[in-house]
């Protein structure tokens, strides 16, 4: 059964730093595209980052670029998402998706395959 399971979430204070984990199990991830996610209370899901299946290719959405870092570790078969400088409007669930379609990785959620449970960040003082 192939699935992903997110942890790392937790609650924060701004400017603070943490690192999020997309464990696969009952697949590879070698060749999957994964993409980061978030969803805050009463807004649409929002993709955040993506790594393509080589690790050569990232994409990063405007709001976390220079302090969001995704990353792979195909041989612990798990995706990394490190966050700094996080703000209030960071606050959300936080989930990973894996897609085997297209050449690279893409921010849209609608072209995920495969969806980890969500983790929790809160940014608060």
């Amino acid at each position: 059964q192939l699935q992903l399971v997110e942890s790392g979430g937790g609650l924060v204070q701004p400017g603070g730093s943490l690192r999020l984990s997309c464990a696969a199990s009952g697949f590879t991830l070698d060749y999957y595209h994964i993409g980061w996610f978030r969803q805050a209370p009463g807004k649409e899901r929002e993709g955040v980052s993506c790594i393509s299946r080589s690790g050569g290719s990232t994409d990063y959405a405007d709001s976390v670029k220079g302090r969001f870092t995704i990353s792979r570790d195909d041989a612990k078969n798990t995706v990394y998402l490190q966050m700094n400088g996080l703000k209030p409007e960071d606050t959300a669930i936080y989930y990973c998706a894996a897609t085997i379609s297209f050449r690279l990785c893409v921010l849209s959620p609608g072209r995920y395959d495969y969806w980890g449970q969500g983790t929790q960040v809160t940014v608060s003082s």
